[in-house]
């Protein structure tokens, strides 16, 4: 896409760059340096981390390598901010980036304006190529955006103040709908994403699936669900858990949600807060999951089975992001439910499945082990981000990201 080409929404590329990188910062704005700077847990990142991070990538992929004489911010920070890209070189240690309490969080924000203004000069001569880098750029922060609001609620969540990201400012939650089971689509069916529009590499190629008869859920479980499968013994009982599943819980000594406390509330990013039993159960793991459907005398649907079912709900779905005030997930939110649903899908790749060319081809293919597929969206998921497509990926018992469960079941 050139600069002056424009989405299904008539926003050009460079419009869409500068109102994604603002919104990081709008996210940001609530924060002290100390609040930045912390990591909870090794999965976590600090919220500084994420605003470095996806500067470093716009300054590393496109600056340094399709503008000629660009020179970078500070040579040192490539160390710091680099991810997971072996193509980079060496890098900080993931579980360590917590103890980064310089550069400080004024001096990325400095930085991310210098490379904010060297990118929009730029993108009136950039390649296609580099226009290319641009786009997964954005939707490479976007992805940040969510994992920033996960990661400040992990991290305030430690604080025994339990302190709120923002006040919970929207109308009271509506009440979910029965509860029905729809028949999902058998034999060959079109999975992945069609050619053409932005996808991760991981989406394609579009490929045929076959689908047995089954049903599945009209929405997502609920809170009050969840109770009833806690009250039942759910956690108590090995008969529901896989084996691996029951060794993490025992050895985790895991009872309920995380963040659901034993006086029928929760933190979130508003504080500590009353469960709304009809709002779809959040941060649940895979083995969670897979054990409340044993429960419940279901199982949780494919990946392909979720994505025939609900192939016809595109981008669009998901929150805008104006600081989120206080995300949390409610009633009624549409196919996708207002959490990434788990699939019983290993992420793996699709038939003919190629990463992308040069580093950035790290992105995706090199976490094909181990981790198991979401579907849909959360509450915490920037608008126009999610697409039925779309393939989110955590390892069985990650449950610190807004994820909850669909039920399936055989026909």
């Amino acid at each position: 896409m050139a600069r002056g080409e424009s989405d299904s929404d008539g926003k050009s590329l460079g419009d869409r760059l500068a109102s994604t990188r603002a919104m990081t910062l709008a996210l940001a704005a609530p924060l002290s340096d100390a609040d930045a700077a912390i990591q909870p847990h090794p999965d976590a990142s600090p919220a500084k981390w994420h605003l470095a991070h996806t500067t470093w990538f716009f300054e590393t992929f496109i600056l340094r390598d399709h503008v000629p004489g660009y020179r970078l911010h500070d040579e040192r920070w490539a160390y710091l901010f680099n991810s997971y890209y072996e193509g980079e070189g060496e890098r900080h240690a993931r579980p360590r980036r917590g103890m980064l309490s310089r550069p400080s969080l004024d001096s990325v924000r400095e930085w991310r304006s210098e490379v904010d203004e060297a990118l929009q000069r730029a993108l009136p001569n950039l390649p296609a190529g580099a226009l290319k880098l641009v786009e997964l750029g954005i939707h490479h922060e976007q992805q940040h955006q969510e994992l920033f609001l996960t990661d400040i609620l992990a991290t305030f969540a430690e604080n025994p103040l339990e302190p709120a990201y923002d006040s919970l400012d929207r109308s009271p939650g509506a009440k979910a709908e029965k509860l029905a089971w729809i028949d999902g689509r058998e034999g060959m069916v079109e999975i992945g994403a069609p050619d053409g529009g932005f996808a991760f590499d991981c989406e394609r190629p579009r490929h045929q699936a076959l689908l047995h008869p089954h049903r599945i859920a009209s929405r997502c479980v609920t809170n009050g669900e969840w109770q009833q499968f806690i009250d039942d013994g759910g956690y108590r009982a090995p008969t529901l858990w896989l084996s691996d599943g029951w060794d993490w819980l025992t050895r985790e000594n895991v009872t309920s949600p995380l963040y659901w406390h034993g006086d029928g509330r929760q933190f979130t990013l508003a504080g500590r807060r009353a469960i709304d039993a009809d709002a779809p159960v959040a941060h649940v793991g895979y083995y969670e999951a897979d054990a409340f459907a044993r429960w419940a005398g279901a199982r949780l649907p494919t990946e392909y089975e979720w994505e025939a079912a609900f192939g016809t709900f595109e981008s669009g779905q998901g929150h805008q992001l104006d600081r989120a005030g206080a995300v949390l997930p409610e009633a009624g939110g549409g196919p996708f439910g207002d959490v990434w649903q788990w699939t019983q899908s290993a992420f793996l790749p699709y038939p003919g499945f190629k990463p992308e060319e040069g580093t950035v081809g790290e992105y995706n293919g090199k976490f094909m082990s181990g981790q198991m597929v979401l579907k849909g969206a959360s509450c915490a998921t920037p608008r126009g981000h999610s697409r039925a497509s779309y393939r989110n990926f955590f390892p069985p018992p990650s449950r610190w990201q807004f994820t909850g469960v669909r039920l399936a079941q055989d026909a």
